[in-house]
């Protein structure tokens, strides 16, 4: 007979991992914030163990700092770790995105230009906004999506897991600075030009649309309040 409450208590520890991720890359703690288990716990109904055992994992794929003595704290905002990120995405994101543009076929570029479609309808909605913190959850959500697409059909596992936790961490250092959306009326043409590159099959200009789209970020100045 299955034990009930162990599945209970997976179910428990994976909802805090996935709960805490969200949290770490959208403005859900400060940088530099302290992350105590013990009001989490209770935060969470469960253990303190089961809240170690997220934020050791996600210590592991570096969206927590953790210190012996001092504990579990948010990272802080680096300049030059986003510079470091933005370089390690762009190295990504145009490998994989080549890889998909020979592997992927017809249903790979209905997926991407469906996954555009989204976040273009929702940028745009933004651009128009006086107020524009209603849509900031779908933003988030739909242009990682997009990216995540645009590299779905490479055929390596291990450049999409590389790119998930990249690509987490670089959100995490953005998650107050990209709130603003001063940047959105060019995130529109330049993710349009990114779809358009690919869908023609052209690896090169593809790679250079992608450089170009994450260009900003390679001074850190995208920190700066």
């Amino acid at each position: 007979m299955p034990n009930l409450d162990s599945g209970k208590a997976m179910h428990t520890k994976i909802d805090i991992y996935s709960e805490l991720r969200k949290r770490l890359t959208s403005n859900g703690f400060d940088h530099g914030a302290k992350l105590r288990a013990e009001v989490l716990r209770d935060e969470f109904k469960c253990s303190a163990s089961a809240v170690r055992e997220a934020l050791f994992r996600l210590a592991t794929v570096g969206l927590v700092n953790f210190q012996e003595q001092r504990g579990f704290r948010v990272p802080q905002r680096s300049g030059q770790k986003l510079i470091e990120l933005t370089h390690m995405r762009v190295l990504l994101e145009s490998e994989g995105a080549a890889m998909s543009i020979r592997n992927g076929g017809i249903a790979w570029e209905a997926r991407l230009t469906a996954a555009h479609h989204k976040l273009s309808h929702i940028e745009k909605r933004i651009h128009a906004s006086e107020d524009s913190s209603g849509l900031i959850d779908l933003w988030f959500s739909s242009e990682h999506e997009f990216h995540q697409t645009l590299i779905s059909a490479c055929g390596s596992e291990t450049l999409k897991q590389t790119h998930s936790v990249i690509y987490a961490q670089f959100r995490q250092q953005l998650m107050k600075a990209d709130r603003k959306f001063n940047f959105i009326s060019e995130n529109i043409r330049q993710h349009a030009d990114i779809l358009d590159a690919a869908l023609a099959a052209d690896e090169i200009l593809t790679r250079e649309r992608i450089s170009d789209h994450l260009a900003r970020h390679l001074t850190g100045k995208t920190l700066e309040d």
